[in-house]
């Protein structure tokens, strides 16, 4: 049983990874009830909070539908991520994430994320305080480094461990190379086969499969998985591992039934959480990945991203049922069901 402080998790957690502008509370709720077992807020600045700037105070929202959940929070300077801990303990998660990993030149420059991989003992330091500082959990994420000549992730997640954090996320790469090329998972490894370690150890990063993620479990080891953009617009992919890693056998694709009532389901609680005008705005950026691989869905999709009412939107969403029923969408490629006459693609 994997544990993050009292937070009992199962024998092989998959997290759902902080994606800005993508793991809203809308999102997190199609993941958790497709086999998601710990979700994570998108990542909030820390001098947005100290200045209860609206949208970083905004994604401090959760949902006791979407437990247990960790809030992620990054920024640069020790006093003020600190002084943050208690604004994230009111809005009462089941943990607190420290973002030591985010590669974008807007948070780098600013000495925070992946930045601060250049300064391990001010990131001793600034873990250090917040754990003190926290009733709650600590968990990090963070890369293998900041670039090829400074992958120091062993010797980081020891020291980590040391002053308290409960659990680690790493992804595979380093900083400078974005998210670019393939993931290197072998120090992740060396991080879980470390013997001063006793604290979970995730892995994150191109795990886009659930054969990938069975070589994290039963070939590194690793005590979970943190799944990000094999998600986006597939949150049945969680169950989809978890049957895998069962049974040894592969799920079949949902169907187009089951893609748009989850896209539907989505729309509709993203509608709550931001008001019908905003929350149609926002569900804009997700209808491409749910109907990925759709052949000549491109009029469908120009429509659903010009509607400005569910009912019009929940009418195309029929349209769609309506073309593609009989099909199901496996890598990117529409199969015909061998029960339907429906069109061959």
């Amino acid at each position: 049983m994997i544990r993050i402080g009292k937070l009992e998790l199962g024998n092989f957690p998959l997290l759902l990874a902080p994606m800005e502008d993508v793991s809203d509370p809308p999102f997190r709720a199609v993941c958790k009830q497709n086999g998601a077992d710990l979700m994570y807020t998108e990542f909030i600045s820390s001098e947005g909070l100290i200045r209860h700037a609206q949208k970083s105070v905004m994604k401090l929202d959760i949902y006791d539908d979407e437990r247990p959940i960790g809030i992620q929070f990054f920024g640069g300077e020790i006093d003020t991520m600190v002084g943050c801990v208690e604004l994230i303990e009111q809005a009462n998660p089941d943990l607190i994430d420290i973002n030591y990993g985010c590669p974008v030149k807007k948070v780098a420059c600013k000495g925070a994320g992946a930045a601060i991989l250049q300064d391990v003992p001010k990131m001793v330091r600034m873990t250090s305080d917040i754990v003190k500082r926290s009733s709650l959990p600590v968990t990090v994420k963070t890369r293998l480094g900041w670039d090829e000549h400074s992958k120091n992730i062993v010797e980081v997640a020891e020291r980590l461990q040391d002053i308290g954090i409960a659990a680690i996320s790493i992804h595979g790469r380093t900083r400078a190379q974005m998210y670019k090329g393939a993931a290197d998972w072998t120090l992740i490894g060396e991080v879980k086969n470390n013997p001063r370690m006793k604290i979970p150890v995730f892995c994150n990063g191109d795990i886009d499969s659930p054969e990938r993620a069975y070589e994290v479990k039963n070939v590194l080891g690793l005590d979970g998985a943190m799944i990000g953009r094999a998600a986006i617009g597939y949150p049945w992919f969680f169950n989809e591992v978890k049957h895998f890693l069962a049974t040894g056998e592969k799920l079949s694709p949902p169907t187009v039934s089951e893609r748009v009532n989850v896209c539907r389901t989505h729309l509709i609680r993203s509608m709550s959480w931001k008001g019908n005008t905003l929350g149609i705005l926002e569900m804009r950026r997700h209808y491409s990945n749910y109907f990925k691989g759709f052949p000549n869905i491109k009029h469908f999709r120009d429509l659903l991203v010009t509607l400005n009412t569910f009912e019009e939107i929940n009418e195309v969403l029929e349209q769609i049922v309506l073309k593609y029923d009989g099909m199901s969408v496996s890598s990117g490629q529409l199969t015909v069901d061998s029960s339907s006459n429906k069109m061959k693609i």
